[in-house]
């Protein structure tokens, strides 16, 4: 007897070429707004995408990118798409303090809310920075009325990392029904490996990626979290030759095998919104609990 298919979380990290963590510290944000954008034509060939594999998908967008293309916005959410907060400029979560976070989720989310005329209930941190360091994070995405976050990556990794964070979703705070979806790793000798996407899917065999997809499923029962950048389906755009090497080489490897990748993937599972993955999860409360 087969087992039933599984929906998996697919999302996108809205944010442009230059608002990247790798760059952080080579491109200043005081000179974005003279930077050449490219992150409206990128997500346009997403939504082409996306249609032509008839998924629907969550759209964590940078509150800056979002009061620069409120067309963009709409257009999402009219393509059956949720928008979700990916805060405003790319800050990481650790660099605030609770009253900094507060306010730029807030900020973030009225853009958001304004640009597409639909209520946000979802936040993912920049680089999945929410981790042992900010504990109150969760409590103010609960206290501001988010109703689910995805912002961990359960593994050790030079830019971000919670490895004992749990690799499924959990609640947080014993008192508010908020869910966690960490994004998804993969046991591999029995280690946690990183398996949800991104650079990892860009540079990775794509049968790394369906065996990591194919171990949430059919062994855990559980769904996969997959996220991906505008960019990195982009492989005409600007390089930064002042950045670190390593920074170059993770950023531009088979940019222009992205989308192919990503097409094969789409059409291999079966995809939804994160907030219909959230809403799944959250039944099972006391699983989730913390």
């Amino acid at each position: 007897m087969n087992s039933p298919v599984i929906t998996n979380g697919l999302s996108v990290d809205v944010e442009d070429w230059f608002q990247v963590g790798a760059f952080e510290n080579v491109i200043d944000r005081d000179d974005w707004d003279g930077l050449a954008t490219r992150v409206e034509d990128n997500v346009l060939r997403i939504l082409d995408l996306f249609d032509a594999a008839e998924v629907k998908a969550t759209f964590f967008t940078l509150g800056w990118v979002a009061r620069k293309n409120g067309a963009l916005m709409r257009t999402i959410v009219e393509r059956g798409h949720e928008l979700a907060s990916h805060g405003f400029d790319h800050a990481r979560v650790f660099t605030f303090d609770r009253k900094q976070f507060a306010g730029d989720i807030k900020l973030a989310r009225m853009i958001l809310e304004d640009a597409a005329g639909v209520k946000i209930s979802g936040y993912r941190a920049p680089s999945f920075s929410i981790d042992q360091r900010t504990p109150w994070a969760y409590m103010e995405l609960a206290e501001q009325g988010y109703s689910y976050s995805s912002s961990v990556a359960p593994v050790a990794h030079d830019h971000y990392g919670w490895r004992e964070a749990p690799r499924f979703a959990f609640k947080p705070l014993p008192w508010s029904d908020l869910v966690e979806l960490p994004v998804t790793t993969a046991i591999l000798g029995g280690r946690r490996v990183a398996a949800g996407g991104g650079g990892f899917f860009r540079v990775l065999p794509y049968a790394f990626s369906r065996w990591a997809i194919r171990q949430v499923n059919r062994r855990e029962g559980r769904p996969a979290v997959f996220y991906f950048h505008p960019w990195e389906i982009d492989p005409q755009q600007p390089r930064v030759g002042n950045a670190p090497v390593r920074s170059r080489l993770r950023h531009y490897t088979n940019l222009d095998k992205m989308a192919g990748k990503l097409g094969d993937l789409v059409h291999e599972f079966a995809w939804g919104r994160m907030d219909m993955i959230a809403a799944r999860e959250a039944l099972n409360a006391e699983e989730l609990a913390a």
